[in-house]
């Protein structure tokens, strides 16, 4: 049976060392060998300050260092961020000042080797670092986003994909968030990391995982052995049953989260948390997946006035839905798969999720 720790935390490391060191303990991390090569993985999204709730806060990933060094292991600060060069996110998170003076090593997932993954997908190439790590600790951040409701211990895991393979997986899966799922599933049985500890005490919510999400104090870490299911009392906390985040149902479909959950602490009780509007992409008579992807779906749309043209969002994007037309972008929502890669590594928060007059109306009427 998988266990879940809990613990109220706070930004103070005179508090949050010694409740990330309780955890870590009680889930086995005394076992971490002298010498070992322990891979810490953040979520490193993109370049943003540690107020915005985009990145792991730089003190959750100063203990996971702290730990690794208690066990004389040799800790190493991996990801492969989706937008701005990895140097770039190190030190505007924060997270270069806060690991100042300590023996360190930052290395960005650059090489892939294919893994056999069986399934729906035959071969996927995840970073060679992350599969070969003595140990590895998963450090997510509690987000919504825009695409699958929320990233948290399964889909961190996929900043073990490198760099533009991201899109390639985006565009492979389409506007199947279900299939999308699973590839995350997948990706977190191969990597399979050690331990996960969430970042869960300033939270995002709102339309997350980027700039245009909103922050929202939680107050806690969580720990687990079993990403997938921490994810699920994450739902629990939040007044969401684990079956509608999609990694978790298939987690339980591919075996790899089933039965029940030991939790050591208590689950707060987090009322009217904001998750982002998510509907989906595929229904109804195929000749009409068009025309209702053109105007019942929620899509990306921009701010003009916060837009800066920089160009983060038609060079990243993986259907080449996006151009840049005189003094504005362009969507050409036929092309658009609504994996909001866009929203992701907008710099500008000018990208948001937005739901079209007509399908509101529709949600609004199949709701009653």
């Amino acid at each position: 049976m998988p266990t879940v720790i809990i613990r109220k935390a706070m930004y103070d490391y005179d508090t949050l060392r010694p409740a990330f060191f309780e955890i870590m303990d009680r889930l086995g991390g005394k076992s971490i060998a002298r010498n070992s090569r322990v891979v810490i993985k953040p979520n490193l999204l993109s370049p943003a300050s540690p107020e915005k709730a985009v990145v792991t806060h730089p003190l959750v990933v100063r203990a996971a260092v702290q730990y690794v060094h208690e066990r004389n292991a040799l800790p190493v600060i991996s990801d492969s961020p989706a937008m701005g060069s990895f140097e770039k996110v190190l030190k505007e998170s924060g997270i270069k000042d806060a690991l100042k003076g300590l023996d360190v090593e930052y290395r960005e997932f650059k090489k892939s080797v294919a893994v056999t993954a069986g399934g729906l997908f035959h071969t996927i190439s995840i970073a060679e670092d992350a599969l070969n790590a003595d140990v590895m600790i998963n450090l997510p951040k509690l987000k919504t986003h825009a695409q699958m409701l929320l990233t948290l211990g399964v889909k961190n895991l996929f900043g073990c994909v490198v760099g533009l393979s991201k899109p390639e997986w985006h565009l492979r899966t389409g506007a199947d968030r279900d299939m999308f799922a699973r590839l995350l599933v997948q990706i977190f049985n191969a990597v399979n990391p050690s331990f996960t500890v969430l970042d869960g005490i300033l939270a995002m919510e709102g339309q997350g995982p980027g700039r245009s999400g909103k922050p929202r104090e939680i107050g806690v870490l969580m720990g687990s052995g079993n990403a997938a299911a921490l994810d699920s009392v994450v739902c629990r906390m939040l007044g969401l049953a684990p079956e509608e985040l999609l990694t978790c149902r298939a987690a339980r479909e591919m075996g790899l989260l089933g039965g029940e959950i030991a939790v050591d602490g208590e689950i707060p009780e987090i009322k009217d948390f904001e998750f982002p509007v998510v509907g989906s992409l595929l229904f109804g008579p195929k000749k009409l997946h068009g025309t209702m992807r053109r105007h019942l779906v929620q899509r990306p749309e921009v701010d003009e006035a916060t837009c800066a043209l920089c160009g983060e969002c038609w060079k990243y994007c993986p259907a080449k839905a996006i151009e840049r037309k005189g003094r504005r972008i362009a969507f050409d929502y036929d092309k658009c798969i609504r994996c909001y890669c866009c929203i992701e590594v907008c710099p500008h928060g000018a990208l948001k999720a937005v739901e079209t007059l007509p399908g509101k109306v529709l949600r609004k009427i199949t709701k009653r």
